[in-house]
Order: C-alpha cells, then structure tokens, then sequence
C-alpha cells in the first residue's frame, strides 16, 4: 500500500492544478488548461485506518455556487462549500455546475488493533487538593474507530467514552479526599483491550473551617479567671497549624494533626475584652473561624466620693453636688450615697465613670457621707466624708428681764438676745437707738444676756442682732421706758412787792428738776394741804393764792410720781395788813380790772404779729414750764408782772371822754419773733381817764414802734365809785 499526496508547496502558475494518481506522493503535474475540477485530500494519503477521516477538496478556478459529492455513482450530498469530511472506503467525485465532473479519487478505510493508550492526570501533579477538578486523559496512539475507553480508580471504573473520530477520551473528576490512590485507562476497538500504566494521585484535603470554643464560654468572664481557647478542624490532612487572635493581636499557636485541636490558655484582664477568633492552615491557606465576643468584666473598685459646694461652709439652701467615682470597673456600675446608713439616691453609670447626685441642704444633712458602686461582682464602699451644714442666724428674740413692773432709775435689766436657729458660735450684739452697748458669744448656739444698770437715758428702743458668719440678723425693736423717781422739789413764792400784803395774789410755784412724768404736785401751808396739781409731761406747776391775814407761815411742797413722794424745803411767807395812800388799792383795783382788757390786747396783738409760735415764757399752769410743752391756745407773758403798779410812759394822754380807758400796746420794731423770745418785751400801758384840762392832743409814739389802742367803755358813774366797787 502505497500513499498518494498533492505537493501544495509547488505553486500553480496555471489555471487549473490536476492531481495525477500514477505520480508518486509529492508531484504534482501541470496540464494545459482543463474545464474539469481535481480533489485533493487530507491527510493525503488513500489507505487510512478505519475510523479515521479524511478530508476532500474540491479544486475549481473561479467562483462557484454549489458542489456536488459522488461515491461511486450515487450522489453523497450538493453544497455550496468545496469540501467534504468521509469515513467510508470508494471512489469519490466532485462535479461543479457546467462542467465535467473530476476524476475519481478511490479511499480505503482499514481497520487497526488499538496501542497500548497513556493515562495522563492533569494537574500533572501526583498530588492535588480536594475540591479541585482533575481531569484524566486516555490516548491510543493506534486503532481503528469506533474505539471504547475506560477509566478506573483502584480496579473500579468510574468512566466508560467510546469515541469514532478521535483518539483521546477524557473524564473530569471532582476530587475528595477518597480519590487518593491508584488510576488507569484501557481502549478497545474490537480488535483487544490495551490497559494503560497506572497513576498514582494523592488527594491532599485542605482544612475545613476551624471552630473556637471558649471555657468558661462567654460572653461574660471576669477579671483573673483562666481563659482556655480551643480551635480544632473537623476536617484537614496533616499537620495542621492552629494560631489564636484577640482582635488583630495574634496570641499564640500550636501544631496538631488533623486527629484533634489546640488550645491556649491565659490569664484575663480588663485588656482581654474583645472578639476571639482563630485560624487552621496546613499549607493550602489558612481558614479563619467564627469569631467569638468576650466581654472581661471588672469589678468595681473602692470609688472616691468628693462634694463640691458653693462657698467654703455649706449653708441651709445650698445645693451640693456629690460625685461617686470608682476608677476601675465594667459598666454598667449602680452607684448609691448614703447619710450615715441612710440612703439619699442612686444612679446608674451605663458607659462607666462617675455620677452625680445634688442635695438641697437642710440643717438635718448634717453628717457623715459614703456612696457605694456596685457592677454586679460585689459592692465597694468610698470612705466617709463628713459634711457640716450651717445654718444661717434667724431673726432673734430680744426679752428684757427688770425686777419690777416699771423699771426704774438703779435698777439692773437684764437684756437676753436668743435666735431660735442658727449653727454656732453666735455672736450676739445690743444695742440702744443705734448705739452698740456691747457684744457677746454663744459658742454653743441658744442666746445670750447683758445687763445693764439704769440710768435715765436708758429710756429709748433697744434691739439686739445675731451674727454667725453668714449675715447679720436683727430683732425688732423694743421699747424701754426708765420711770425716775422724782427728784426733791424745789418752791418758789412770787409776790408783787417786798412784803406780801393782805389781797395780794401770790403765786406758788413747784417744780422737782427730774422725774418722769406724770408728777402729782401737793402745796402744803405748813401741814395743811392747799391744793394739788399734776403735771402730765413733766416740768412744775403752779398755784396762786389771795393772801389773807391768817395765810403767813411755812410754804412746802410734795413731788410725786408713784415712785415715793419728795418734799421741798419750807419757804416762810408773812403777810402784812392794807397800809399806804387810798390812791394805792385804788391803783390797784384798776390794774386788777384793766388785766381782763389787756388779755383782749395781747391777743390782739398775736394776731399781728402773726407769731408761728409763742413768745418765750412760761404760763401759771404750764407745769413744765417749759416752750415745747406750751398750750399754744395760752397767752403766754413774758415778765409782765401784773400785779404791780404799772407806770405809764407818756403822760400826755388824754381821752376824748371820761368814760374812755386806753391801753396801749407798744411792739418794738425789728424781729418780732426775737423779740418776743429776748427781753425786747412789748410793753402794755394802760391810760387812766384823767380830769386835767382837756387836750386834743394824741398820745406820742416812739419810732420803730407799733402801737395798738383798745378803747374800753367805763361805767358812767365815777370813776373811784367804779375803781372802789
């Protein structure tokens, strides 16, 4: 058998190429130009093994729409390609449309015994992983199609392929750890099986997905407890490296066959809160478990309790703020404070740190504090911190002590000063009006007394005032009245002239220099009382007496203002019988009637000068005989004596009628007011009706004075008949 080929690497320089059978394989011969097609083939030989196909071309110049196939005389198939793929012996043809169909081209298909086929794995490697594809390749170089292949694993097959037009038959094959071991293929194509050399794979399986457990397993622990982390893979080829993480902080490691785990231990701490986790690799990358939270908790430690307050001592009304603070310890952390063993509150530090609790002082707060933190593991107590609360003063209570109803002029009062609350030590102040009588201390708290001697200017508003650093509180005001006893009266005789005559008006007058009012005066003739008097605001009084024959003796008089009477000293008066002139009790009788006029005159008189208040002066019944207690409905007379003769100033006065008096009053120009309060008196003069010659003349005036005239009418009798009546 011999192979006949087209030699394609001689280029055609003619139209047409034309495969000559009777050529050897590789020649090729030109013609002269032909109208029929030539086949070529490929693979080019004729004689080819059975089951194996070759490949015609039909070879035309120029282009053509279809092809036509022929084996033998029966037509194969009409295409537009030139080419046609056959697996059976003849002769085949091609013919192109409008030409002579091509020579024949005769192929023989014989079948061959298969070789010996070559098992090939790839990977090449003899070791694979599991979960990896393998795939297996079995080849007989030699054989006529159809040929049947087998794959086999340890004598049991896992594949059979029969092929018809190659010959290579591959099986893929997802390896697990039980593919490791011995492989080969046979091929057979009818004609004998031929078995392939054996192969040898191990299936190294990587480690499967480790798991963590944690002893005492979480996700509590607490500090310095022993912590066991053990990691172990269910599945993996040894040796197998197990290595422990806290975070990203590798821990430890430890080496294991694939048989069992490792562990690794250590000692907690705070720091060893956290996610758990570990890894296992035995050379094919290391798998990572599940992680595993562990929370290390702290037990609280002894915490620190401070108070923060507005000022330096605490004081009723102040808030003060207590913070409880345990420097170490898990949250959450319940804290409580406490006064003494009492409980005041509590509050919760969910993220840790310290709380506050704010305490609106009262006196009752104060004492001994403590606050305790409590995280589940154990209460701690703080230390005490004692608290002083001051109380401010309030207002005090000030309470005189006398050993009588009226507390008089010696006696010694007791002045007691007592805040009802109030932190000691107290300092307690007295004082009167304003006037600071002295201090003292109560360094215990309650009150305290001063005594005091009396003396007539004791007499006012006493208060007291408590003090203990945090402000002044003053009591109120209380009033004290010092009666004093009246002192010994002093008596005084007013008479008109020397020697007190019978009908002369005397006045007796009583005055004691101290004594508090109202003083009851009594006027004695030697032990016969005369008549009493009394005096409401203090000062004397007086008392006018008609003299008589029988009124010469001893004068006294008693002061008394419930505190003991006073007796003065006698004063002797003797009173003589009427002598002289009759012009004298003529005079005199005029005076007397003219003292009625001239109170009409002096009011007059205080009209005009328009006085906003009297001259100085004391009246017969002004016991006090002083200005400031004055009636100012009283005519007050300053040094008018008017029971005697008064004299007149200017002698050329004469009245129009007999039956005319004129009074005249004089006021001195300048001011009036200082007049009237110094001896720059006005004077009043009275004019008697004279029975000289008559004058039309006025009465003179001096300048820089005012002259007031009151005309009174007199009876038409006589005038002595009038003056003796």
């Amino acid at each position: 058998m011999h192979e006949q080929l087209l030699d394609f690497d001689r280029p055609c320089t003619y139209p047409y190429c034309q495969w000559n059978p009777l050529h050897q394989a590789g020649h090729v011969q030109l013609h002269a130009p032909v109208s029929k097609p030539v086949i070529s083939l490929q693979p080019p030989w004729t004689l080819i093994f059975k089951g194996e196909a070759v490949t015609l071309t039909c070879h035309i110049a120029g282009d053509k729409k279809w092809y036509r196939w022929y084996l033998g005389t029966k037509i194969l198939r009409e295409i537009p390609a030139n080419t046609l793929q056959v697996q059976d012996s003849g002769e085949y043809k091609c013919e192109i449309q409008g030409l002579p169909q091509s020579d024949g081209v005769s192929l023989t298909f014989s079948p061959v015994p298969v070789s010996p086929p070559v098992l090939t794995l790839s990977p090449s490697s003899t070791q694979a992983v599991e979960g990896d594809w393998l795939t297996l390749s079995c080849e007989a170089k030699r054989g006529s199609y159809p040929i049947e292949y087998q794959f086999l694993h340890e004598e049991v097959v896992l594949r059979k392929t029969k092929v018809t037009f190659r010959k290579t038959a591959t099986f893929q094959l997802y390896l697990k750890a039980e593919h490791s071991g011995t492989y080969f293929c046979t091929a057979d194509n009818g004609l004998g099986i031929r078995r392939s050399q054996p192969v040898s794979l191990s299936v190294t399986v990587p480690v499967s997905r480790p798991v963590l457990t944690l002893s005492p397993p979480g996700p509590q622990a607490v500090e310095g407890d022993w912590l066991m982390l053990s990691c172990q893979a269910q599945r993996g080829s040894s040796q197998i490296l197990y290595q422990f993480y806290r975070g990203d902080v590798p821990l430890g490691s430890s080496s294991a066959t694939s048989a069992g785990g490792a562990s690794f231990s250590v000692i907690l701490t705070a720091e060893h809160s956290g996610t758990y986790f570990c890894t296992a690799d035995n050379g094919f990358g290391p798998q990572r478990s599940d992680p595993k939270s562990l929370s290390v908790t702290v037990p609280a430690s002894r915490p620190v309790l401070t108070l923060r307050a507005p000022r330096t001592r605490a004081v009723v009304g102040d808030t003060v703020e207590f913070r409880c603070e345990a420097q170490r310890g898990s949250p959450p952390i319940l804290y409580k404070f406490y006064l003494e063993d009492v409980i005041l509150g509590s509050s919760w530090a969910p993220s840790g740190g310290g709380v506050s609790f704010n305490l609106s002082l009262t006196a009752e707060h104060s004492g001994n504090y403590a606050c305790e933190a409590d995280n589940g593991l154990g209460a701690q107590r703080s230390e005490e911190t004692s608290l002083s609360v001051t109380v401010p003063v309030s207002h005090p209570i000030l309470t005189f002590r006398v050993p009588r109803a009226q507390a008089v002029v010696g006696d010694v009062v007791e002045l007691h000063c007592e805040a009802q609350s109030g932190s000691p030590p107290i300092l307690y102040q007295f004082y009167h009006e304003d006037v600071t009588l002295g201090s003292n201390s109560a360094p215990s708290g309650g009150g305290v007394s001063f005594n005091l001697s009396l003396t007539a200017e004791h007499s006012g508003n006493y208060s007291c005032e408590a003090n203990n650093g945090l402000g002044p509180q003053r009591s109120k005001t209380m009033p004290l009245s010092v009666t004093v006893p009246a002192s010994r009266p002093v008596l005084t005789l007013r008479v008109p002239r020397t020697q007190a005559v019978v009908g002369d008006m005397v006045e007796l007058r009583c005055e004691a220099q101290s004594g508090s009012p109202p003083i009851l005066y009594r006027f004695y003739l030697e032990d016969v009382i005369l008549g009493s008097s009394s005096a409401p605001s203090g000062g004397g009084v007086s008392f006018n007496l008609s003299l008589t024959a029988e009124r010469s003796g001893n004068y006294s008089c008693e002061a008394d203002n419930g505190l003991g009477a006073q007796r003065s000293e006698a004063v002797s008066l003797s009173v003589t019988g009427l002598t002289g002139s009759r012009s004298g009790p003529v005079a005199t009788g005029v005076a007397g009637g003219l003292l009625s006029v001239a109170g009409l005159v002096v009011m007059a008189l205080l009209l005009y000068c328009c006085l906003p208040r009297r001259a100085g002066g004391r009246p017969t019944s002004d016991p006090s005989r002083s200005p400031s207690h004055s009636d100012p409905q009283e005519p007050t007379y300053y040094n008018v004596p008017g029971w005697m003769e008064l004299q007149p100033v200017y002698g050329n006065v004469n009245p129009k009628a007999g039956d005319v008096v004129y009074s005249e009053v004089r006021i001195q120009e300048g001011n009036r007011h200082a007049a009237a309060s110094n001896s720059s008196f006005g004077l009043l003069r009275t004019y008697l009706p004279s029975h000289g010659p008559a004058t039309s003349q006025q009465p003179s005036r001096p300048q820089h004075s005012s002259v007031i005239y009151s005309q009174v009418k007199v009876a038409s009798p006589p005038v002595s008949t009038a003056l003796r009546s």
